[in-house]
């Protein structure tokens, strides 16, 4: 029997990879997860209105089914470009209808937006931008009284401080007692560090572990919303524009990995069209699949569409 030459034997290793690693396998991402209407003739969640303190709603909100009901902090502001961005609460018995709470705004001392919420060993986790686009850490015991820990200390992977600027979209996971931090400098890419301690946080690599493109709907920006996981595979929430206008279209993607760092795109991105610019997204089980939420710059949701 011939033996293949060293170039073909390279060709088969390489084949073997793409073929069998499993970010290329050729099982495609599950429908429930990528195939999503709006959900028609519902009142939508959005700014209240002229008047009061929270007139619109801006960037991502941390939505929660927790027990029996649905939960979303959101931010707050006059609508003005410098107007304070606050801590808004709604609670919902169907993550469908919203009723703002009596109390808002919950936190009003420092400036908080792009929120993330992660519930551990009962207490609230709640990850946001500060001014400056300066990723923070804040706390609650019940999701109404938080306490602003200050701004986190994000290092490159060997330990030096990062260089000063922006540090958004900070979008939290913990497994293993180890929590992972996703973020992105001026949305050209997201990076991944992470903590045991909730105090300094190491990157596990210097370059992005996402990057925009190539297609359209994510070609020059990217940020990340939202990490969950399913059997063996983590699916992130992420969205992504192009700067053919101004202000940006957004457009919501999903991609998924097997190690947090290694990310696999859905061909078909974007869920939505980009006309649409639906951003901020987020999934949840449902009874019969799963339901997407686009947050910005107000709530809206999506399931399977109907036949």
């Amino acid at each position: 029997m011939r033996q293949p030459t060293i170039r073909q034997f390279c060709g088969l290793v390489l084949y073997s990879i793409i073929c069998f690693h499993p970010l290329f396998a050729a099982e495609p991402f599950p429908p429930e997860l990528v195939n999503f209407a709006p959900i028609a003739n519902l009142p939508q969640f959005t700014g209240a209105g002229e008047g009061h303190w929270d007139a619109r709603i801006r960037e991502r909100g941390a939505i929660l089914h927790d027990g029996d009901g649905w939960k979303i902090w959101y931010t707050g502001y006059d609508g003005t470009r410098p107007g304070l961005k606050m801590l808004g609460y709604a609670t919902s018995p169907d993550g469908l209808n919203w009723t703002r709470a009596p109390l808002n705004p919950l936190y009003r001392e420092h400036w908080v937006e792009d929120v993330c919420v992660i519930k551990h060993r009962n207490t609230y986790y709640m990850f946001a931008e500060g001014f400056l686009d300066q990723a923070q850490l804040l706390t609650s015991p019940d999701g109404l009284t938080w306490t602003r820990q200050g701004v986190l200390d994000v290092r490159s992977q060997d330990g030096t401080p990062l260089p000063r600027g922006p540090l958004g979209t900070p979008t939290a996971w913990i497994e293993n007692e180890t929590w992972h931090l996703f973020y992105e400098r001026r949305d050209a890419g997201i990076w991944l560090a992470t903590s045991t301690d909730l105090k300094v946080w190491t990157n596990v690599q210097d370059q992005p572990v996402l990057s925009p493109g190539p297609e359209l709907y994510d070609r020059d920006l990217i940020a990340m919303n939202q990490i969950l996981k399913i059997g063996d595979v983590y699916y992130a929430v992420f969205h992504g524009a192009a700067n053919d206008h101004s202000p940006a279209l957004w457009a919501t993607g999903l991609a998924r990995s097997r190690d947090l760092r290694q990310w696999e795109k859905y061909a078909g991105n974007p869920l939505r069209p980009i006309a649409e610019n639906k951003s901020s997204g987020q999934l949840f089980p449902i009874p019969g699949g799963y339901r997407l939420y686009t947050v910005h710059d107000r709530v809206e949701a999506h399931e399977a569409p109907r036949p």
